[in-house]
């Protein structure tokens, strides 16, 4: 295993933390390892980019573990009450329905090619942005509340446009598949 593929092994292993830190109300030390795993994906890609160390395995360890950190982060602030429920709800439903539909398009053509949509790296900044935020205001006592509410409905918006163009999009390659093309 190589130096990104084991940065991003160390990204997953955080997110159990964030879900023990984000419950057990250690809210700035969440915030610093959210920094920490935010600054660790960046680390990763730069390396795996500039030494030609890019892997099967590394891309998609790579987006496991940025997805299963930011579906912890947001099920363990909602139910600490810091975020709404429906708005995680919404976020772990749509990485479900993208999943599954990679899955079941990988089951049906026996191969895939994942390339993100341009709305959906929009939909995860501002998922990230909204998490920080969260965190951040928590963890050091700022009164964020006008722009957390304004957060939250830039990333469902950003959550329900993205999702349904997966689901378009999944449709589609399945229907060519279907008709032989």
């Amino acid at each position: 295993m190589n130096i990104p593929n084991l940065i991003s092994l160390g990204r997953l292993l955080a997110s159990p933390v964030m879900v023990w830190l984000i419950l057990d109300a250690r809210l700035m030390e969440a915030f610093a390892l959210f920094i920490a795993a935010g600054v660790s994906d960046a680390i990763d890609g730069f390396i795996a980019k500039r030494f030609n160390a890019e892997t099967p395995f590394g891309k998609f360890l790579d987006p496991l573990a940025d997805k299963a950190l930011l579906v912890c982060v947001y099920i363990s602030l909602a139910q600490a009450d810091l975020l709404v429920v429906w708005l995680a709800i919404m976020v772990v439903f749509r990485d479900a329905v993208i999943v599954g539909g990679a899955i079941l398009f990988h089951t049906l053509s026996h191969s895939l090619t994942m390339r993100p949509l341009r709305v959906s790296k929009v939909n995860t900044a501002a998922q990230i942005v909204l998490a920080t935020a969260v965190l951040g205001s928590s963890g050091f006592d700022i009164e964020a509340a006008f722009l957390i509410d304004i957060l939250v409905y830039a990333v469902a918006a950003t959550t329900l446009v993205s999702g349904a163009m997966y689901v378009v999009t999944w449709g589609r390659m399945t229907s060519l598949l279907e008709n032989g093309k």
